[in-house]
């Protein structure tokens, strides 16, 4: 008999469901061969792209413009299992020459927003394309330049068309990204999230780390906070659990089923939201409590002006900037106060839990220790 195997992949292959892929991968698919197409005349379909973990899905085309200077290529985005918003939307990149040195600049069309409030990862005044599918899109860029020798100097216009009425069912208004959707995803793979199919994972996932032996596992909410806690601690893939937004479901079933230590792990902002007491951490079901930091920051030795600052701060990320602008470790205040909601709903069981909050960029910004 084969060994069990533990950790997300196999998280994801239990629950039957069927990735897809981000608007992110999707923008970068478009990039690689409009710019194909921009050296050679011929529009690669399917477009293959490598992703961040090594896969390389193919993308049809489902648009191709060439014009001179200019080649235009749409991508369907297919978000598999996933109920995304943006399942079936058409993402769209335009590939421009220009002058050699210029590097790659990039560009919000019709459909993509522009972020106007600080916080976000990007600064104010840029389109919303996020940091990975930039670096996705560079990298295939440069990829294509070197098959065909040329510079690599291009603007590149992403568009998503009728992205901005998608975007009101998003929170990018309130986060003060105007005109339309943000371009997504640190992996380029959308990870399906049925609730009761992710939670029965999740179990799996303990009861295979309890049965290897494990004595340390990690609940996790993505593949970057798996990353950090891989560099603390040399967990082995089959002590990672995916909790994704269900922080509830790990503590409840390590409730029942102990093991010796638990390491929660996961973005700043989502953990404030279980250091506020809520265990579902999805955008759509509960939210950062700014008021809650507000609070917490005053603990931690803000004063009146600052507190007020959290308080009304755009992100959970300016909140934690401000904070850590003037020394106020709210980073570690939050993960203090996730670890002790932890331990609440363990009840007593006997488990010692930690708490490690990130940034978007995988850098720790807040610990607890071990209680």
């Amino acid at each position: 008999m084969s060994e069990a195997k533990g950790g997300r992949s196999a998280q994801l292959k239990h629950t039957g469901l069927r990735p897809g892929w981000t608007t992110g991968a999707c923008a970068t698919a478009a990039t690689t061969a409009a710019y194909t197409a921009l050296l050679t005349g011929d529009f690669p379909d399917p477009v293959s792209i490598t992703l961040p973990k090594g896969q390389t899905p193919a993308f049809a085309l489902a648009v191709e413009e060439l014009d001179g200077e200019r080649a235009t290529v749409g991508v369907v985005k297919d978000a598999g299992d996933d109920p995304d918003v943006t399942h079936g939307a058409l993402v769209r990149a335009t590939v421009r020459r220009l002058p050699s040195g210029s590097g790659v600049v990039f560009r919000a069309g019709p459909g993509v927003g522009t972020v106007t409030r600080p916080g976000l990862p990007l600064d104010v005044g840029e389109p919303a394309i996020n940091p990975m599918p930039r670096q996705m899109m560079r990298d295939h860029i440069a990829r294509v330049a070197a098959d065909h020798g040329a510079t690599g100097d291009v603007e590149i216009t992403v568009s998503v068309d009728h992205g901005e009425e998608i975007a009101r069912s998003t929170w990018n208004p309130r986060l003060g990204i105007l005109g339309g959707l943000s371009i997504l995803g640190t992996t380029g793979v959308v990870v399906p999230y049925s609730c009761s199919a992710w939670i029965d994972s999740i179990r799996r996932g303990v009861d295979v780390a309890r049965a290897a032996g494990h004595t340390h596992v990690a609940g996790c909410t993505g593949s970057t906070s798996e990353k950090t806690v891989v560099a603390e601690y040399g967990l082995p893939e089959i002590a990672l659990l995916d909790m994704g937004d269900f922080a509830g479901a790990v503590l409840k079933y390590v409730r029942r089923h102990p093991v010796d230590r638990l390491t929660v792990c996961g973005g700043f902002a989502k953990l404030s939201k279980l250091a506020a007491g809520h265990l579902d951490l999805h955008s759509a079901r509960s939210q950062v409590d700014k008021g809650f930091l507000a609070e917490l920051a005053r603990q931690g030795g803000a004063d009146a002006a600052l507190a007020a600052e959290v308080a009304d701060a755009n992100t959970g990320l300016a909140a934690l900037q401000l904070c850590a602008a003037v020394g106020v470790p709210l980073g570690d205040l939050v993960a203090v106060a996730a670890r002790d909601q932890a331990l609440s709903v363990l009840r007593g069981a006997p488990v010692a839990v930690d708490v490690i909050c990130i940034d978007r960029a995988g850098a720790v910004v807040g610990r607890s220790g071990v209680h």
